[in-house]
């Protein structure tokens, strides 16, 4: 969230702050389909926020993932998860419908997929802008993000949509991807994931080389070589 934002309720900026998420905003999401609330209606907009992950764990996975990775994925992900069932409680508890989105959680394995991409509520909050990697990056922490997303009907101010890509003409993510799985594409708004990344060759890929991961869920590289992501670590 921009810190000259000061729209939203106090105890919505005092409930992020608690759970230390620095940003953070609200995505519009009429236009979209997304899963239903109490009603049987779709939800109109959702909160989506990230958590970093370690610098120094994603730099040294450049060459590949290791068991350090590994577990501060996993670390990330319940804490994602964590924070989204309060907030889906308080949410509800102030009278408001709120669903939330679990983490890394594939309910479509024939497409690759889960319920909603956590990547679409964090772009329409405008947190960030889609990378050739097919990773959300911010300004704030590059691509060395997690992503948590919880529905709402909360009637609040939302985020400025990214509409385009700020990576230039940097194609370190397509090169150093072992599986060939990046098309090297700049996203736009609205680009479907087929135009970025070969979905099925990344997931081939990992669960040929990467197994002992997580089962073949985690890699990184393309995400660990990311130059916003460098100097973040560089910054520290």
């Amino acid at each position: 969230m921009s810190e000259s934002n000061r729209k939203f309720p106090a105890w919505l900026v005092s409930s992020m702050q608690q759970h230390k998420i620095v940003l953070w905003g609200l995505a519009d999401l009429r236009k979209f389909a997304t899963p239903k609330d109490s009603n049987g209606r779709g939800f109109p907009s959702a909160l989506s926020y990230v958590i970093p992950m370690t610098p120094a764990i994603m730099a040294g996975i450049q060459h590949g993932p290791n068991r350090a990775y590994a577990d501060e994925y996993a670390r990330v992900n319940d804490l994602i998860n964590e924070v989204a069932d309060r907030l889906t409680a308080e949410i509800r508890r102030k009278g408001f419908q709120a669903q939330a989105l679990a983490a890394s959680e594939r309910t479509d394995p024939v497409n690759i997929k889960g319920d909603f991409p956590q990547k679409t509520a964090a772009t329409r909050a405008g947190l960030g802008w889609i990378g050739r990697h097919c990773q959300l990056i911010t300004r704030n922490f590059g691509s060395w993000v997690r992503l948590g997303t919880v529905f709402t009907d909360m009637e609040l101010p939302c985020g400025s949509p990214a509409e385009r890509s700020f990576c230039g003409t940097c194609m370190r993510c397509v090169e150093a991807c072992p599986a060939g799985a990046l098309k090297g594409s700049a996203w736009v708004a609205g680009m479907p994931r087929a135009e970025i990344l070969d979905v099925a060759a990344c997931d081939r890929w990992k669960k040929e080389n990467y197994y002992q991961y997580h089962n073949g869920h985690n890699c990184g590289i393309c995400s660990a070589v990311c130059p916003y992501g460098l100097k973040v670590l560089n910054s520290k």
